[in-house]
Order: C-alpha cells, then sequence, then structure tokens
C-alpha cells in the first residue's frame, strides 16, 4: 500500500480535531482562534456552537483604535486577545476552554491567549 503525503493544513486539522473533541466532553465555552500570514481571529463558542463574542484584526472596532499598524504580527495578536476577553466578561463569562486550532502555542496565539488571561479569562 502506498502512504499518502497528507498536507501540512490536513496535519493542523487532525490535531484540532482532537483537541475539539477533548474540549467537548469539558461541557464549557471554546475560545477557539484562528490564523492567517495577515489576520488573527478570535471566537468564543457555546458547546452548541452559539458565538458569543467574536474579535479580530479586520473588526471594525479594531481598526477604529489602531489605524496604521500592521494585524499580522504579536502587538496585533495582543490587542485582539485583550478586545475578546473584554467582550467575553461583558457576557459575564469568565472560564472557558482554549482551542488553538491545531496550530503550536507559539508566536501570535500564544501572544493572543496570555492577553486574554490578562484580559480575566480563565483556562
Amino acid at each position: 500500500m502506498i502512504k499518502i503525503a497528507k498536507t501540512k493544513k490536513e496535519k493542523r486539522l487532525r490535531r484540532a480535531k482532537k483537541a475539539r473533541y477533548k474540549i467537548k466532553t469539558l461541557e464549557m465555552p471554546r475560545f477557539t482562534v484562528h490564523k492567517t500570514l495577515n489576520h488573527i481571529y478570535a471566537q468564543v463558542l457555546l458547546p452548541n456552537g452559539q458565538v458569543i463574542a467574536s474579535a479580530s484584526t479586520i473588526d471594525k472596532a479594531f481598526k477604529k483604535q489602531n489605524s496604521g499598524i500592521k494585524t499580522g504580527n504579536m502587538d496585533a495578536a495582543t490587542k485582539v486577545g485583550k478586545l475578546i476577553a473584554k467582550r467575553v466578561l461583558d457576557k459575564n463569562i469568565k472560564e472557558v476552554a482554549f482551542d488553538r486550532s491545531g496550530f503550536k502555542y507559539h508566536g501570535r496565539v500564544k501572544a493572543l491567549a496570555e492577553a486574554a488571561r490578562e484580559g480575566g479569562l480563565i483556562f
């Protein structure tokens, strides 16, 4: 049998699926992160899939406060982390499960997570 090489994205999605299965058993809101080369996105979802809050570098509120800065760096990720934490705490939710979507806990993902923790989220 011939082995078929998996792409980088397929490997990441496989890792994400394993983590999401584990988070599903916790029955708590899921704080999920997605990143591209130019932007970073964060959402908090209920176990049924309903979005509670979201923030990203393409968000109007983010662009208004940070006009002229680059959106694909750690500074932008930190600001998005603080913004999502503020929005989630406004909905009276303090504890979430962190879903890094198969990305390494490194760089922009780590900066976003630490900023959300500083903002008051517990995970």
